[in-house]
């Protein structure tokens, strides 16, 4: 029933392809309109109307590294690195 079709971003200019799924899933969704920006152009502009996130500084509690994270640190909770954290979800599973 539907077929891909290549569309023009109305932001950059670029060709993107409107797929056949997704077509499927705008008409499931009751959407009239096709999109009008290519998927780059969407997140940049769902991103530019987030506020920006506040990130907190923390010692990483296995390596002693500073790690960056988006909450606020409490004393009672071990925080790691991206690096530590990983590992420790690898050894979990």
């Amino acid at each position: 029933m539907f077929e891909d079709k290549t569309l023009v971003c109305k932001e950059c200019g670029a060709e993107f392809v409107f797929t056949a799924g997704e077509q499927e899933f705008y008409d499931a969704k009751g959407f009239v309109n096709e999109p009008q920006r290519c998927k780059a152009c969407r997140d940049a502009r769902k991103s530019a109307a987030r506020p920006p996130r506040e990130m907190f500084t923390a010692t990483c509690a296995a390596c002693g590294k500073e790690a960056t994270v988006p909450f606020k640190p409490r004393e009672d909770r071990p925080i790691y690195c991206s690096e530590c954290y990983a590992k420790m979800k690898e050894q979990q599973a």
